[in-house]
């Protein structure tokens, strides 16, 4: 089923998310769910928080994106996550994000992490991802931490992009996919 996206502007995006345990009806139905409502919106990551849930979870599919023949990629949830450690030097990349649709900036990341999260089973693991799989994961990880990517951009770009977020915020935008706006 695919579910609404919640727009900047609603509260449970600026929430710290709460950790969730076996118990979690319908989690299994959850995620298929966030897979759907992500692939529907041509995303390559979705947080909890976006769908109105204000737990710790998120999905990434980066397989998606890979070019014929080239190596890596993941398609993965991550429960109950925390980042260990981020390395490397930091490098621009721009980025976009599903909550806020038609805003676009340059956001500096270390290009290494290493993190700590549970997958679907609830077995613990602790992996490093680098490149494209390291910044997916931090964006989607900023999501249940209660951080967008907007305020992550230099100050500069913040003010650019203030109008558009306002617009979000309003509801004043066209969608190809459903969401739930702070303003309707």
């Amino acid at each position: 089923m695919i579910l609404p996206i919640y727009g900047y502007g609603q509260p449970v995006l600026k929430k710290k998310a709460s950790f969730i345990d076996e118990d979690y009806e319908g989690l299994q139905e959850l995620i298929e769910n966030m897979y759907e409502t992500m692939y529907n919106a041509s995303g390559v990551g979705l947080a909890a928080p976006q769908i109105g849930r204000s737990i710790r979870l998120f999905i990434v599919d980066t397989l998606q994106v890979k070019e014929e023949g080239e190596e890596g990629g993941i398609k993965q949830a991550f429960l109950n996550a925390t980042i260990l450690d981020e390395s490397g030097e930091e490098w621009a990349y721009e980025e976009g994000c599903l909550s806020i649709p038609n805003v676009r900036g340059d956001v500096d990341r270390k290009p290494k992490i290493t993190i700590r999260y549970q997958d679907e089973s609830f077995e613990w693991h602790e992996e490093v991802f680098e490149g494209v799989e390291a910044r997916v994961i931090q964006h989607e990880y900023d999501h249940i931490e209660g951080i967008l990517f907007t305020e992550l951009l230099k100050p500069i770009r913040k003010r650019r992009v203030r109008r558009k977020l306002d617009h979000i915020r309003k509801g004043k935008i066209q969608l190809d996919y459903p969401m739930r706006l702070a303003g309707k």
